[in-house]
């Protein structure tokens, strides 16, 4: 199942997760994103997702990297915030601005520092 998440930093480095409301990883901090749906492609969904999840509008960049997790697999894109305000919605308990101090004191889901440190995309 194809699926996209959304790489977006603020001024201070900081990267933005969300707090998972369904499973899988129901209460896990992750990259907010989540399905493609019929007849959009990645850039369309992830700008859908990522509203839905975070309440910001935001412009698709280059592909960060893709990863498999079951049965979905997810690409990630840069993206560049253009405006909004971060509030949680959609499927998401929760929605924030994390440093790297944050990943470690937070129950992420599996792979996510890893995953972000092969691909250079850790927070500050």
């Amino acid at each position: 199942m194809a699926c996209v998440g959304g790489l977006a930093y603020d001024d201070a480095g900081r990267l933005l997760l969300i707090r998972r409301g369904n499973e899988p990883g129901r209460g896990l901090w992750s990259v907010p994103g989540g399905r493609v749906e019929a007849g959009e492609d990645d850039a369309a969904a992830l700008v859908r997702e990522m509203r839905e999840e975070t309440g910001l509008d935001v412009a698709p960049g280059r592909l960060i990297g893709r990863v498999t997790r079951g049965p979905y697999r997810i690409s990630d894109y840069a993206c560049t915030v253009l405006g909004g305000a971060v509030a949680a919605g959609d499927d998401a308990l929760d929605a924030r601005w994390c440093s790297a101090a944050d990943l470690a004191a937070l129950p992420l889901v599996d792979e996510l520092v890893e995953t972000l440190a092969t691909w250079g995309a850790l927070p500050r």
